[in-house]
């Protein structure tokens, strides 16, 4: 069982897709599947894989790349543009979440995104306003650095000036959650809007929430 630290916490960070919006990636590519007859679970799979080994999700190669790499290896033949609107429509912002964001923040508490996530997430920010609600916003593709190394979470405690254990994390890939759990910070699995109110109020028993 893991052991959560006793003493409040300084900062949250969070995760963007599940977590903060609707999991766009994930639900445009299955949709990109079924409309090309391609079983789902094997197409998201597969172009996971393309967007860390293209370099796309590290900010070293750009769209175009990891879109060819998705048709090489899948054989669809949709262009670019149609592509990435079939990924992009589908993170629908939860602005509950975005409440509970601006709520710690306004209590003292340092809020920072923390995803792997490419320069999708500057387009979702034009569209929807993201930014301006944290305090920081570290993504893999400025960073150069992911989650799946855990190099990300270091970069982001060396920014902020945080210990670990001073640290919430909130992501809904377990994984991601294993790796912060490693390094100390005190990571949590998103799975609902309760859980996560639960976990927060265990380290933050005093926060007014709205």
């Amino acid at each position: 069982m893991t052991q959560h630290p006793a003493s409040p916490a300084r900062a949250v960070l969070y995760d963007f897709s599940g977590v903060l919006a609707e999991e766009g990636f994930i639900s445009g590519l299955r949709a990109i599947a079924a409309e090309n007859g391609l079983d789902p679970q094997a197409f998201v799979r597969a172009a996971t894989d393309v967007c860390y080994t293209s370099g796309y999700a590290d900010g070293l190669a750009p769209a175009s790349a990891f879109w060819q790499g998705v048709r090489q290896v899948t054989g669809i033949t949709h262009d670019d543009a149609t592509l990435q609107e079939a990924v992009l429509s589908r993170f629908v912002i939860r602005p509950d979440m975005f409440a509970d964001v601006d709520a710690l923040r306004e209590q003292g508490l340092t809020v920072a995104l923390v995803s792997d996530h490419t320069d999708w997430l500057e387009t979702l920010d034009d569209r929807h306003g993201v930014f301006h609600h944290f305090d920081h916003a570290f993504s893999s593709f400025r960073e150069k650095r992911n989650k799946r190394t855990g190099e990300l979470f270091d970069r982001a405690l060396d920014v902020l000036g945080l210990a670990p254990e001073q640290t919430m994390f909130f992501d809904d890939n377990a994984g991601n959650v294993e790796r912060a759990i490693l390094r100390g910070i005190d990571a949590r699995l998103f799975t609902d809007k309760p859980a996560y109110r639960a976990d927060l109020a265990s380290r933050l028993p005093h926060l007014r929430m709205p």
